[in-house]
């Protein structure tokens, strides 16, 4: 018998998930990013079914099935993203994506987490959608690189899924899908906890997402609710060349004080009558962490509040369709950097800048209005002309709550020429950006066609950006990042093919003087390849990009690092890649092994220190035992490979090297219940 290709596959099909469902639960014509993007681009999507077999304990497990796509795991529920990019950090390098639920941005335009991706529940998601290459014409600021869009599922019957794995990891799953009166209720809820591979890096993580379908008179309604709780001991880096391969070393955390706590909630309700559709909705987060990775370890203390409003008209007439749309959205957010104790064994030059005491304390409220439209017209049988364009307008209010200036928090001064921190006084930006995307497509067939796409994307600087800065800069003057993208691809029923061509101009970055600056370029270029092909009971499915991005200026950046026209963005692998075999052997057995490539990059902006990459192989599988019970297990790193989830290079320490090791092999086992 034939597998069915889930997964990256489904780059070129309809959206649907096999059950009818779909339809009736993305009420919203915002919902999904494929029905925005329509046939010519790149989306890859991840069903519900693939979800539940990979059984992520990270996400960097599920999105490593994308090509081009790579989320570089960090200490507990912890990352780094890059899409069709270097894996960028930093206090605004969240704003190189957009992370979305149900079509809504999870955080406000320009108050992001780099950790964004454990605030959304994608391991119980009903699909989740990768964007790749700049999508700010359709969803706005943010979408420079790409997006991500998490799916809120809508369960049916009862299920209840439990599992055990090293570490004393363990995590309890259920699901119900109710029906009362008018109203279809879906709950999803998850719970997991371990004690870490490595010295006091335990977790435990809640999510909660509940769906409500009703009619109201003519009007469709779909109502969301999703909340996610963090509480973790956080690893540091280990230092020294290849630490990972020490067997002692790796096991090992220099900071067993650091912690991170988080909540997120957000609400939405999505309206829909015929081609109009109305989405208010509310967002509230809060998080606390010692910053354990900078000399004093401050503990920084940031929470937003923000909500508004996305409504969408459908217009067609003839070959002619047309989507227009507007966006208005407000948010109060705030940080507090504070500095419990005195720091004495450091340099004296850190030890005199870097004072005990408040660093940082400020409010800021946003206001952001866009309007929008996305065109398809069939001028041709075969051929559709895409245009899409949204204009964007953000102002900040920032209120500083601290003393101006460079001081102590008491008005005194610190040696050196003063204190590290700098606060900038009361002030207001402002930022307008249009974006735009323009699209040829040629049908060949009804699952086969060939596109070529010039768009454009953009990002504002981050509020951390503007506000958070360091002596020798009392006003960050940054101007929007922007992207320039080419990008032509095929695609068919078994296969997709991308080549793309990425020019970002006004890159944000902190340079030699230690300011926030918008002077840096990159180019980047690429190839993207996902493959599907099923026979006899057996799949074979490939994801697979090359890459170069490439620094397109020379300078200096913070830590000494000097950069130079033409080298390699650092954490920026060239060849990524993913590749599974899976097997039915019976009609309740399968079984799938999985390899993992990330291939060789420069860890440092001046590519004086490299990692060598690596390859690390998976199985999983599940039996059915009964028609309401079924067993699994996954066995992840089955070679045992010593390797690094993420390398990097400091000048602020002598063994420069240092790395976040890779969990060694661990097996899963697990059974879920339908009731």
């Amino acid at each position: 018998m034939a597998v069915a290709a889930p997964g990256v596959a489904a780059e070129a099909a309809e959206p649907t998930d096999g059950d009818g469902i779909v339809e009736e639960l993305l009420v919203s014509g915002d919902a999904t990013l494929q029905e925005r993007l329509g046939s010519a681009g790149s989306i890859s999507l991840l069903t519900s079914d693939e979800i539940t077999a990979i059984g992520a304990t990270h996400v960097n497990e599920a999105l490593a099935r994308v090509p081009g796509v790579w989320v570089s795991r960090g200490s507990g529920q912890e990352h780094l993203t890059g899409i069709r990019s270097a894996v960028f950090n930093g206090p605004g390098a969240c704003g190189e994506f957009l992370y979305l639920e149900d079509g809504i941005p999870i955080r406000p335009a320009g108050f992001c987490n780099i950790n964004n991706l454990f605030e959304v529940n994608s391991e119980m998601a009903e699909r989740i959608e990768v964007w790749r290459g700049p999508a700010s014409a359709v969803l706005g600021g943010n979408a420079l690189h790409g997006a991500v869009n998490v799916l809120t599922a809508l369960p049916e019957g009862r299920q209840l899924t439990v599992e055990g794995g090293p570490y004393d990891y363990y995590r309890v799953r259920g699901q119900a899908g109710l029906e009362l009166g008018e109203h279809r209720l879906g709950i999803s809820i998850q719970s997991a906890s371990t004690n870490g591979y490595r010295d006091d890096t335990g977790y435990g993580q809640q999510k909660l997402s509940v769906v409500d379908l009703v009619e109201v008179g003519e009007w469709q309604v779909k109502n969301t609710l999703n909340a996610t709780l963090l509480n973790q001991e956080t690893g540091g880096f280990v230092y020294g060349f290849e630490a990972y391969k020490d067997g002692d070393l790796r096991k090992t955390n220099p900071n067993p004080e650091a912690y991170r706590d988080a909540w997120s909630l957000r609400l939405a309700s999505h309206w829909r009558r015929g081609p109009l559709s109305v989405t208010p909705y509310f967002r509230r987060s809060s998080m606390e962490f010692l910053q354990h990775f900078l000399p004093g370890q401050p503990v920084e203390n940031n929470d937003q509040s923000s909500g508004g409003v996305i409504v969408s008209y459908d217009v067609a007439q003839g070959d002619l369709t047309m989507t227009v749309g507007s966006q208005l959205e407000y948010m109060e957010g705030g940080l507090k950097e504070y500095q419990p104790e005195p720091l004495t064994d450091s340099s004296p030059f850190n030890n005199a800048v870097r004072p005990q005491g408040l660093h940082y304390h400020y409010d800021v409220e946003s206001l952001m209005a866009a309007g929008s439209y996305d065109l398809d017209w069939k001028f041709r049988d075969e051929w559709s002309l895409l245009h899409s364009l949204r204009a964007e307008w953000l102002r900040y209010d920032y209120n500083n709550k601290a003393l101006d200036g460079n001081t102590r928090d008491d008005g005194t001064t610190c040696g050196f020429g003063g204190c590290l921190y700098n606060r900038p006084a009361d002030r207001d930006d402002e930022f307008f950006n249009v974006s735009g995307r323009l699209g040829l497509q040629r049908r060949f067939n009804d699952s086969a066609s060939a596109y070529l796409v010039l768009a454009t994307g953009f990002r504002v600087p981050q509020a951390t950006e503007l506000y958070r800065l360091q002596r020798r800069q009392d006003v960050a003057d940054l101007d929007s990042e922007k992207l320039f993208s080419t990008e032509l691809g095929f695609k068919s029923a078994r296969w997709t093919a991308a080549a793309f061509f990425e020019r970002q101009k006004d890159f944000i970055f902190r340079d030699a003087a230690g300011l926030n600056v918008s002077d840096g370029k990159i180019e980047s270029r690429g190839v993207e390849l996902s493959v599907s092909e099923g026979w006899n009971g057996h799949a074979l499915e490939l994801a697979v990009s090359y890459a170069k991005h490439r620094y397109d200026f020379s300078g200096g950046a913070s830590g000494g690092e000097v950069i130079e026209d033409g080298n390699d963005v650092d954490t920026a692998p060239r060849w990524l890649g993913n590749a599974r075999w899976r097997w039915l052997p019976t009609a309740q057995a399968e079984s799938e092994v999985e390899v993992v490539f990330v291939g060789e990059h420069e860890i440092n902006a001046a590519n004086t220190a490299d990692y060598d990459g690596h390859v690390v192989f998976n199985w999983r599988g599940s039996y059915a035992v009964s028609a309401r019970a079924s067993v699994f297990a996954r066995v992840i790193n089955v070679l045992d490979k010593e390797y690094a989830d993420r390398a990097d290079f400091t000048v602020f320490n002598p063994l420069n090297y240092r790395y976040f090791p890779a969990m060694p092999r661990q097996l899963y086992v697990g059974v879920t219940l339908d009731f």
